[in-house]
């Protein structure tokens, strides 16, 4: 079983002063109306095997997440995991993690939505999903990535290794490089 886990926890102090702490990146509507997490709710039902999505975010976001979500998933369905303090990925996806593995059982897979993502390509994403679904039940680890088309000193690069699948696998992974390491 596939469930979606949205992260939407982060302060988007990157775009500031277009986004706020009190009104992220993913609240912001895009050129067509839609916010980003309205768009990342989507995607996240377009591949989930039940109505079932997972939103983990701060005490503060909550009530304009819900708000957002109004409409577009049933009550029932959205699932709230609420950070009592804002810790990073890592800290939100374990807590995402133990609470499937606790209702879900230890072979459901967990998919990962950053809220502040566009992603235009939406026949593209579902064939990935589908691929690293495939990967992921073989026991692997999967992680998604973007070929850059500039050096960004602001994102982590994963070197891809040997073929796999429709995949490689990670020789390494480089957090944030310095630009001369980027280019």
């Amino acid at each position: 079983m596939l469930i979606p886990v949205i992260l939407s926890g982060g302060a988007g102090t990157r775009l500031w002063p277009v986004s706020r702490k009190t009104y992220p990146k993913p609240f912001m509507q895009m050129g067509d109306g839609q916010s980003l997490l309205h768009k990342t709710l989507a995607r996240a039902q377009s591949v989930a095997d039940g109505p079932e999505v997972i939103t983990v975010t701060s005490r503060d976001h909550y009530f304009i997440t819900r708000d957002e979500y109004r409409g577009r998933i049933d009550d029932a369905d959205a699932r709230f995991l609420l950070e009592p303090l804002g810790r990073n990925t890592a800290p939100a996806l374990a807590m995402a993690a133990l609470d499937i593995a606790r209702r879900h059982g230890p072979e459901a897979q967990m998919l990962v939505l950053p809220a502040d993502h566009l992603i235009r390509d939406l026949d593209s994403y579902g064939a990935a999903v589908r691929s690293a679904r495939a990967l992921a039940a073989e026991g692997y680890l999967v992680t998604f990535g973007i070929q850059p088309d500039r050096p960004e000193t602001g994102f982590g690069y994963i070197r891809a290794g040997n073929a796999l699948g429709h995949g490689h696998s990670i020789e390494a992974f480089v957090e944030k490089p310095d630009l001369a390491t980027a280019e």
